[in-house]
């Protein structure tokens, strides 16, 4: 199996993949197969897929929505993560939202995920807002930061 990661556009069809590993990434909250292939399907949502050979690591799915894009859910299978595949599925919808006609990219992190936080804060996004309580986790809840990406200059 080649080490390479490639990107490639997603349809309904991946919902399943997409699916499977939306529940490894998040399985505090998991989505099923029809809620992945709603949301594909919706007009001005997308969907991309990292595989490493034929291997899914990663998925982004993303929608627009007049001038305003939103990251609906991100993840990177945990073997494949620190080898920048989260970033390139950042640029890469940051690239199809700004395709569609945004001009801001918005997306929720999990007040907890130092990782998340630091790659979306080097990706140029910052906070506008914050949600308590938005994530599950074994022990509890906790809060979502909501994040913004501008494509124009204020």
């Amino acid at each position: 199996m080649s080490d390479e990661v490639m990107l490639q556009p997603a349809d309904v069809v991946a919902a399943p993949v997409i699916a499977a590993l939306q529940r490894a990434c998040f399985p505090d909250d998991p989505w099923g197969e029809e809620a992945v292939a709603t949301l594909v399907g919706q007009p001005g949502s997308f969907a991309v897929l990292a595989l490493k050979g034929e291997e899914p690591v990663g998925f982004v799915m993303a929608r627009v929505a007049a001038e305003d894009a939103e990251i609906i859910a991100i993840g990177v299978s945990a073997e494949a993560r620190g080898r920048g595949i989260g970033r390139r599925l950042v640029a890469a919808s940051l690239d199809g939202s700004r395709e569609r006609g945004a001009t801001a990219l918005f997306l929720e992190v999990a007040e907890d995920n130092d990782a998340a936080r630091a790659l979306y804060k080097s990706c140029g996004f910052f906070p506008v807002g914050r949600r308590p309580g938005y994530y599950k986790r074994p022990d509890g809840r906790v809060a979502a930061l909501v994040l913004r990406y501008s494509f124009v200059s204020v």
